[in-house]
């Protein structure tokens, strides 16, 4: 099930949504099983069981109880009937000729009336065809009077006196009677509808016709030259015509009436032409009240008022009236011609019918499946199919809210209804007005209040409602901000440039607690501005355009370098890590450094064998740091120190101190033109320590660190 139109109120389409592709029987059954993974297929619903024919389908009616649908296709010519309790296929039952219209003679399916297309009228039971008459010429359309029995057949063509007819079979007499003869323009070739024998080319016709049964009874007749004739049942004598307005546009050619329709009171009128235009007409005037167009061009099909059986329905819902052509269903409203709602299908619509007091239409149209539409918004799903309504709960945005089928306003539907269960009427004290008044409609397991009704009710009700609103809205907004005091919600996940990050966050932090500060003490009714984009460091942290700013080692920005420094002088720099620290070696320039600096001979054997420790950062000496101490530069010095080992390395690096305690050492100095020679020579170093260590220490009768104690013996 999807919906065919998104606007305000929505179309669901029960079937035929497949129509374009229909999958034919010949198909092999291996094929049709590897449907189930096509998911339009798969959510398809069947509403009811074969309702398709095998080419097309060309008129459908419902009963008047509601029970059955008739319908008629082709080919072959055949007739479907469906029993809507079972949502199964009755019966189908073959034609000689194709069908062109029919009628349900009786509330239910048992005795109809149908026009064939080879001039020949049937009457079917459920047995069958049970009696077929021939009609003198080809037949347009089909009406039954119910209160003198006739059968009234529009008919192409004109009879001895050069007017076109109406045949009248009176089905209690079993004969034809004297037909209604309206004019259809003559039998000559010069008038607007020459050549009117039958067969001809623009052959004038009456095309269709409409009965007032629910009010006078007046009979209206279509014909092909644009006027509606009307004759009264009693006299069998024409009381009026109507001449259609004739238009001023760039329209061409004949604008005949092809569809026509009485309102219940009988005072309004409805005319379908044959260039899409639709006039509304008060019977008192002969000037249209409203003219409203297809937008396509063709011929109108069907229209319909959409009136509803039910008394307290008709008293709250608004009149709509349904117009087709082969195109598109439109529902508009007859004060101003506004459109309601539309569906279009994929294949063109031959007849529409509509289950009354309901939101269902059935289509017979061309292609194999017949189409089954769903408004919610024009009435509740019929009895036969009382499911829909909870389908389009589950599939509305809200299914709290039984008004919300789609996107559009709560309240909408059922004109500004609010749906309240029994417990709910009488929590507000309207349980009282439950079967004595119209103002509660009656649907599925609850009731249907007018909103403002609700609204007033609920006041009375509980008239500190909104002051317990506003106390709750406000208490809401203190717990928030006490939250964010206590402990901070978000979380930096930035893999660089963390320290700007978390500044970004203590900024927005601060701005939504200024705005706390400030909706508390207005109340905390108004709703404050969002706080500005620069401010919000979720939006930039968030933003795809700056994401490589914070996940990029490439846009680390250096804290250390002269430029940060210089843009931010109050930031201190941050400290490098031990690990970092320790980890990393001297650089080159750090060992020409420490190579430059005088080393002494004399030393003891316990220093000159210790490690050399690491270097720190604080201890680094640097051409730039050497110049910041005052000292010049001098001549490198070629260094040659007999020992392998790297000179111990002592706290206190300047050449000044160095030179000061090297002053003991005896150096042998050359000048050389352009540099300077330092030689050293150390003494040798005597291994007679090591070795009295050594023996004292085997010397004692300790047993061994090893845990060998044989070993020294």
């Amino acid at each position: 099930m999807k919906i065919s139109n998104h606007s305000a109120v929505p179309v669901y389409t029960i079937s035929g949504s497949s129509t374009a592709r229909p999958l034919p029987e010949w198909l092999a059954r291996k094929r049709k099983r590897s449907l189930k993974n096509d998911p339009e297929y798969a959510s398809r619903i069947e509403l009811l069981q074969d309702f398709e024919f095998e080419e097309a389908s060309q008129c459908v009616r419902v009963s008047d109880d509601g029970q059955w649908v008739m319908s008629t296709g082709t080919y072959k010519p055949q007739i479907h009937t469906h029993y809507l309790p079972h949502l199964s296929l009755s019966f189908a039952r073959h034609t000689i000729s194709l069908n062109t219209t029919f009628l349900l003679l009786s509330s239910d399916y048992s005795k109809s009336l149908h026009l064939q297309s080879d001039r020949s009228l049937e009457f079917h039971t459920p047995l069958g065809c049970h009696y077929t008459t021939r009609l003198p010429r080809y037949g347009r359309d089909l009406q039954y009077d119910n209160r003198s029995a006739e059968a009234l057949i529009p008919a192409v063509g004109v009879n001895e006196n050069g007017k076109g007819e109406v045949f009248r079979l009176n089905l209690e007499a079993g004969r034809y009677m004297r037909g209604y003869e309206v004019d259809v323009g003559g039998d000559d070739f010069t008038s607007s509808s020459g050549g009117t024998l039958q067969g001809g080319i623009s052959t004038g016709s009456v095309n269709t016709a409409a009965i007032a049964e629910d009010s006078h009874n007046l009979l209206a007749f279509g014909t092909s030259i644009g006027t509606v004739e009307f004759w009264d049942a009693r006299s069998r004598g024409r009381v009026g015509i109507l001449q259609s307005p004739r238009q001023s546009g760039p329209i061409e050619g004949k604008q005949e009436i092809t569809a026509l329709e009485f309102s219940r009171s009988g005072l309004g009128l409805a005319t379908g032409l044959s260039t899409g235009l639709i006039h509304l007409y008060d019977l008192r005037s002969s000037n249209p009240l409203l003219k409203k167009d297809q937008g396509y061009g063709y011929p109108i099909k069907t229209l319909m008022y959409l009136n509803s059986s039910t008394s307290t329905r008709a008293q709250t819902s608004e009149p709509k009236i349904l117009s087709a052509d082969k195109r598109i269903i439109k529902i508009w409203s007859p004060e101003d011609g506004s459109p309601w709602t539309s569906v279009e299908p994929a294949v063109d619509i031959n007849s529409v019918a509509w289950c009354k007091d309901s939101g269902m239409l059935l289509t017979a149209n061309e292609g194999r499946q017949q189409h089954a539409f769903f408004i919610p918004q024009l009435g509740p799903a019929p009895k036969w199919c009382s499911f829909l309504d909870n389908l389009v709960e589950e599939m509305a945005e809200d299914p709290n809210d039984p008004n919300a089928y789609t996107s559009q306003k709560a309240g909408d539907v059922y004109d500004n209804y609010k749906f309240l269960t029994m417990q709910q009427l009488q929590s507000l004290n309207l349980s009282h007005l439950v079967g004595t008044t119209s103002l509660l409609r009656p649907y599925m397991h609850g009731y249907f209040v007018a909103q403002r009704l609700y609204e007033e009710a609920k006041l009375i009700a509980d008239p500190f409602v909104w002051e317990e609103e506003r106390n709750k809205r406000v208490k809401d907004k203190i717990d928030t901000e006490r939250e964010s005091r206590i402990r901070g919600n978000k979380k930096v996940t930035a893999k660089v440039n963390k320290r700007l990050a978390e500044k970004m966050m203590e900024r927005a932090e601060r701005e939504e607690r200024r705005q706390a500060k400030r909706v508390l003490e207005k109340g905390g009714d108004e709703e404050q501005p969002a706080a500005k984009e620069e401010n919000n460091s979720d939006n930039l942290l968030s933003d795809h355009r700056f994401a490589k700013l914070f996940q990029d080692p490439d846009f680390t920005i250096d804290e250390r370098s002269r430029e940060f420094q210089s843009l931010n002088p109050s930031t201190k720099p941050p400290l490098l890590e031990a690990s970092e620290d320790n980890d990393r070696g001297l650089t080159a320039v750090e060992e020409e450094a420490l190579a430059e600096i005088p080393r002494s001979d004399t030393g003891s054997s316990s220093e000159s064998e210790a490690p050399v420790p690491k270097p720190k950062d604080s201890g680094r000496i640097s051409s730039t740091s050497y110049k910041r101490a005052g000292h010049r530069p001098q001549q490198q010095p070629q260094m040659h120190v007999s020992s392998s080992k790297r000179p111990s390395q002592a706290k206190d690096r300047s050449f000044g101190s160095r030179a000061e305690r090297s002053r003991g050492t005896k150096l042998n100095t050359s000048t050389v033109v352009g540099e300077r020679e330092i030689t050293f020579a150390p003494e040798r170093k005597s291994k007679t320590q090591k070795v009295e260590s050594t023996e004292r220490r085997r010397d004692k009768g300790r047993r061994s660190a090893s845990g060998n104690v044989f070993r020294s013996m």
